[in-house]
C-alpha cells in the first residue's frame, strides 16, 4: 500500500520551517499572527452569535466557528508575510530569480540557467502559456541584455513560431523586481495551448543538447520550506 505524498506530520513540519525562515527576516511574525488570529476570531464570534438561536449548542458552535475564522486569517496572513520573506532572503543573490520562478507550478516548465557569462549574468528559460520567456539577471544591465539577445537569437532558431519575452529581473529601470516577477511572467498572455507545449519542449531538448552541461552558479535553491510558502500563498 503506497503512503501518501504529504503526512500530517510532514506538514506541521514544513510549516514550523516556513515559519523559522519567514521569522529570520519578520521577526514580528508570530505578534502579528496572534493579532490577526484574536482580531478575526472576535469578529467572527460577534457576527455568529446575530445568527438566529441561543442556548449552549448555539455558543459552542460560535466559539468553533470564531476559531476557525481566526486560524484562517491567520494561514493568510503568514502565506503571504512567509512569501514576501523569502524574497527578500533571495534578493541580490546569484540565481535569485530561479528560485522565484521555481513558484510557478502546473502548466509551466523552468529551466534554470540555459546561458550565462562569467560574469555569473544568467539566463533562465520559463515555457508556459505565454509561449517561451527568457529571464535574465545579473550585475550589469547591458551584460544581460546581450545575453538575452543571444539566447533568443538560438530560440528562435528552434521555435521560429514560438512567442518569445525577454525580461530582466533586477531593479534598474525597464526591470522587474524579484517579487513582482512571478506575477509579471504570469500576465505575459496566453499564445500557446497546453496541447502544444509538447512539442515546443521536443524542441527546445535539441537546443540543449548542443550546450553540454552549463554549471548552476552558487545562489538560492528553493528549498522544501520556500516551495511550501508558494503552497500557502496559492490557498
Amino acid at each position: 500500500m503506497s503512503t501518501p505524498a504529504t503526512t500530517p506530520t510532514s506538514r506541521r513540519g514544513q510549516i514550523m520551517q516556513t515559519y523559522t525562515m519567514a521569522k529570520r527576516s519578520d521577526p514580528r511574525l508570530g505578534l502579528i499572527l496572534f493579532g490577526v488570529f484574536v482580531v478575526a476570531a472576535a469578529l467572527g464570534f460577534g457576527l455568529l452569535t446575530l445568527l438566529p438561536g441561543s442556548g449552549v449548542l448555539s455558543l459552542v458552535l460560535s466559539i468553533i466557528g470564531a476559531f476557525l475564522i481566526g486560524m484562517l486569517a491567520a494561514l493568510l496572513v503568514f502565506g503571504r508575510r512567509a512569501q514576501s520573506a523569502a524574497y527578500t532572503q533571495m534578493e541580490g543573490q546569484p540565481a535569485a530569480a530561479a528560485g522565484a520562478l521555481q513558484m510557478l507550478r502546473r502548466g509551466w516548465k523552468v529551466d534554470p540557467v540555459v546561458g550565462f557569462t562569467k560574469q555569473q549574468d544568467v539566463v533562465h528559460r520559463v515555457v508556459g502559456p505565454p509561449g517561451i520567456v527568457l529571464v535574465g539577471e545579473g550585475s550589469s544591465a547591458t551584460r544581460v541584455k546581450q545575453l538575452l539577445a543571444t539566447e533568443r537569437k538560438k530560440h528562435e532558431r528552434v521555435a521560429y513560431e514560438v512567442p518569445i519575452h525577454e525580461v530582466v529581473c533586477g531593479r534598474g529601470d525597464g526591470e522587474v523586481p524579484l517579487p513582482k516577477l512571478v506575477r509579471h511572467v504570469q500576465k505575459l498572455g496566453r499564445s500557446v495551448k497546453p496541447a502544444e507545449m509538447t512539442d515546443i519542449l521536443q524542441r527546445l531538448k535539441a537546443l540543449d543538447a548542443q550546450r553540454g552541461k552549463l554549471p548552476l552558479p552558487k545562489g538560492p535553491v528553493p528549498t522544501r520550506s520556500e516551495e511550501h510558502t508558494s503552497e500557502l500563498q496559492s490557498h
